[in-house]
């Protein structure tokens, strides 16, 4: 094994963004049209890994329990709808142009802003800077339903997915056939006019949330509240974030939403710093209480056998697959010298990670390491996402699999050609181990499955 001499850990988001775009990650949105601002295009890499995300959420939510089902609600809903629930009326942020630079920036957020004319800066920092006073814009996108648009109806692109479950309450509560608690999932794009820092999949205007709304009886509120936190929290280091970077935070009395009793973020240290990875907030009965109002339908639980009824509350917990994806990325980023030569790499859990294997001819021009490689990743295709690579020095192949966070290389050799066996590297230790080639498809169902610890420190 290669000896490896570790840093501290020197992820800014810079190098994030620089290895994203390098390596297939995430591109700049209409980027050869100048782009726009807070919105960004998956590629290749981007995609399986987000996947893998939402697919682990979905297995924690859905498949490992049976008291909650899945949602998919339209982006698109009556705009009675957010009108029930106080988006049309309460959903805005403070904001203020600058008439030098004619950028718009929050007016809570000035801090975390660089100055239109100069970026060392924060807006109003400087004697150029000529801000107007704070006003409240409305988050949500506004569109308009119909052939022609003057006489097209308004409606709204969702800013959260949360009000399509719980205007679906009772069609899930008919099915369910089940008495509280029980939950409805859901993963899906939502839309913001955010005003943001720049601070990359952070805070973005389009963004996929995955949310839950958990129903219980109102005395269980509180106890379900806790489960929740704990669970949420549980599930992001079983996916290999460091506890050092993550931590529960209280909301104070004066940040409470108004319909939250209590709510709870698990915030992550991000190279901005501390911030909300996910939202856990027991928001009472406010929601079905105003869609029932506003819709004069009944949303509340009755128990036929006994004639009990009441209106559940709900427990939320709220994240996003785009911030999950990132606080990942960011926690595997690591450098280190290996022998003498520079190694960035992704260590990313095997579940999270967008190539589970890669497969390496080692030399590109010899037919029989070629035709057995090419046998050997046909197998392995069939059950995993895998590489096939024969493009350079077999050095730069293991670098670029690094900068993906691929866990595993399995190499064909002269040694193969011989006795049928490949050689596997390990991408965090760089241990590497002879396996006949027939046990390959075995040997990786079983590593995938195997507990893993990030081997960074600190």
């Amino acid at each position: 094994m290669a000896e490896t001499e570790p840093r501290a850990d020197t992820v800014t988001m810079d190098k994030i963004v620089s290895l994203a775009r390098r390596r297939g990650f995430v591109f700049p949105s209409s980027e050869i049209y100048g782009g726009l601002g807070s919105t960004y295009d998956y590629g290749h890499y981007g995609v399986l890994a987000k996947n893998n995300v939402k697919a682990r959420w979905l297995e924690a939510m859905v498949q490992e329990r049976d008291d909650i089902v899945a949602l998919d609600s339209a982006i698109i809903l009556n705009p009675s709808v957010w009108e029930a629930s106080g988006h049309v009326a309460g959903f805005t942020d403070p904001l203020v142009d600058c008439r030098t630079c004619k950028l718009r920036f929050r007016a809570d957020k000035l801090e975390d802003s660089q100055c239109g004319r100069k970026p060392s800066k924060h807006p109003g920092e400087t004697p150029d800077c000529d801000l107007t006073e704070p006003r409240q814009f409305n988050l949500m996108l506004s569109t308009r339903l119909g052939a022609v648009e003057e006489t097209g109806a308004p409606a709204y692109l969702r800013p959260e997915t949360a009000q399509g479950i719980f205007v679906n309450f009772k069609n899930v509560l008919q099915l369910a056939r089940r008495k509280p608690p029980f939950g409805i999932a859901q993963i899906g794009k939502s839309f913001r006019n955010e005003i943001t820092p720049g601070n990359f999949l952070f805070r973005t205007r389009e963004f996929e949330q995955m949310e839950m709304e958990y129903f219980v009886p109102p005395d269980e509120a509180d106890r379900w509240y806790e489960y929740w936190v704990d669970e949420r929290y549980g599930w992001y280091t079983r996916y290999g974030l460091r506890e050092s970077h993550l931590r529960v935070r209280p909301h104070e009395q004066d940040e409470l939403s108004h319909y939250s009793s209590a709510t709870s973020d698990i915030e992550y240290l991000f190279p901005i710093g501390w911030s909300e990875l996910e939202g856990i907030a027991n928001r009472g009965a406010f929601d079905l209480t105003q869609h029932t109002e506003h819709s004069g339908t009944k949303l509340e639980f009755v128990d036929s056998a006994t004639g009990e009824r009441y209106v559940p509350h709900v427990i939320e917990p709220a994240g996003g697959a785009d911030r999950a994806l990132l606080a990942f990325l960011v926690d595997a980023y690591d450098e280190e010298e290996v022998a003498g030569r520079e190694r960035t790499v992704l260590r990313l859990h095997p579940q999270i990670a967008p190539v589970k294997a890669a497969v390496l001819p080692l030399i590109a021009k010899d037919e029989g390491m070629v035709a057995k490689a090419r046998s050997l990743y046909e197998e392995l295709r069939r059950r995993h996402i895998v590489e096939y690579d024969d493009n350079g020095a077999i050095g730069r192949r293991y670098r670029r699999q690094d900068e993906i966070g691929t866990p595993f290389a399995f190499t064909i050799d002269e040694q193969t050609l011989a006795d049928d066996t490949v050689t596997v590297r390990d991408r965090d230790s760089l241990a590497q181990e002879r396996l006949p080639i027939g046990g390959v498809r075995e040997w990786l169902d079983d590593a995938l499955e195997r507990p893993w610890q990030t081997p960074k420190s600190g």
